[in-house]
């Protein structure tokens, strides 16, 4: 067999160039994954003063401003039931009919007494007056004068007594027909007609509330209480700062209410402070007997420093602990003293200054003295859902 020279050689030549391209290429992106890398991201939020209001909050009950229990004064059947049950119903209006006819009769028996006792005083007086010549001539004896003077005397007395019998019965008559004391809204009626409504009897007929303007009362610690004045005697005019009322759900009431130091009190039993909040109602969204939420001001603070709650980690011993960006680019970690909390931020009080670079998240994955690339925190509760 001849063997052609040169036809085995260059074979050998391609596979060796494509074996060390291979190579070249393996060496090009071992060098491109060891290049250092730069340094790390932090999420960082400038360290700002403001005033702000720390506030508790605390579970409370709606109380009306004003209850009135409607009873009857009177004994008697109910005729009529002249209201509509969860209506508004306005001060002296007429809620109940009460049976009219037996005080009816009541009132023109003793009219007829009156008029009998009038004309009793009148026939005394006439024979007073004729009497008082005659003792004046001895034409009669003075005590038979004297005896015409004393029944006029006692005529007199009786009229005015069977006139005051009049009025009460009168009295009776117009508590026949029960009317509301107050503006406001009614409950159910708890008679109905044809029931026997009695005076003096326990159970109301109805019950009326004042919801316009209620009260919501709240519980907490007495040693909160020389705090809650504190922050009204800093506010505007001596007035504490509006307590906002948040329903079960969440949403926050449209009215501010106000603090009334003067319906707070002490339970003798657990030693908790019971602070009565006045708040409008116009739109009677807030029922007697409802469960809310109200934010009680109990701290003013004129140049508050507040940094989101993750910007603060805790160190082995419990303390409190944030990472700062130096101005060379660096990782500081500080000692804190925090303060209250609200909506997601922290008071610091001691640690850290107006203009100070804060981490808020990365803190976790660098060192103290380490440089990082700040960037901006954005808030995740900001963001549009």
């Amino acid at each position: 067999m001849t063997r052609i020279p040169g036809r085995g050689v260059r074979p050998l030549l391609l596979v060796a160039s494509a074996s060390l391209a291979l190579v070249l290429a393996a060496c090009g992106g071992g060098a491109q994954q060891q290049a250092p890398a730069g340094p790390p991201e932090v999420s960082v939020v400038r360290a700002g003063s403001a005033p702000l209001t720390v506030a508790d909050e605390l579970p409370g009950r709606v109380v009306a401003s004003r209850v009135a229990e409607i009873r009857p004064q009177v004994s008697g059947v109910i005729e009529r039931r002249l209201f509509e049950q969860g209506s508004e119903v306005r001060a002296g209006q007429p809620l109940f009919q009460i049976n009219p006819t037996p005080f009816r009769a009541e009132v023109d028996s003793a009219a007829a007494t009156v008029k009998r006792a009038e004309a009793t005083l009148q026939r005394a007086r006439v024979q007073e007056a004729r009497l008082s010549p005659l003792v004046k001539a001895d034409a009669i004896s003075g005590q038979d004068y004297d005896d015409a003077v004393a029944a006029r005397a006692q005529a007199a007395a009786e009229l005015a007594q069977n006139r005051a019998d009049l009025q009460r019965r009168r009295v009776d008559l117009g508590f026949a027909t029960v009317r509301s004391p107050i503006s406001g809204r009614i409950d159910q009626a708890l008679l109905t007609e044809g029931a026997l409504a009695t005076a003096g009897d326990a159970n109301p007929l109805a019950i009326v509330q004042q919801i316009d303007r209620v009260y919501v009362d709240v519980r907490q610690p007495a040693s909160r209480l020389e705090a809650l004045r504190k922050a009204a005697r800093e506010g505007a005019g001596g007035q504490s700062a509006p307590v906002e009322i948040l329903s079960s759900d969440g949403r926050v009431h449209p009215g501010k209410g106000r603090l009334l130091f003067s319906g707070i009190s002490v339970d003798p039993g657990t030693g908790e402070v019971i602070a009565r909040v006045e708040v409008a109602n116009p739109d009677r969204t807030l029922l007697p007997g409802m469960f809310v939420r109200a934010r009680l001001p109990r701290l003013s603070l004129p140049n508050a420093i507040a940094i989101p709650r993750q910007a603060v980690t805790r160190d082995p011993e419990g303390g409190a602990l944030v990472s700062l960006v130096g101005k060379d680019g660096k990782v500081v970690q500080r000692p804190v003293v925090t303060g209250d909390e609200r909506e997601g931020r922290i008071v610091i009080r001691q640690g850290v200054n107006a203009g100070d670079t804060v981490i808020v998240e990365g803190q976790d994955r660098v060192q103290p003295g380490a440089a990082v690339k700040p960037v901006a925190w954005r808030n995740p509760a900001a963001q549009p859902r």
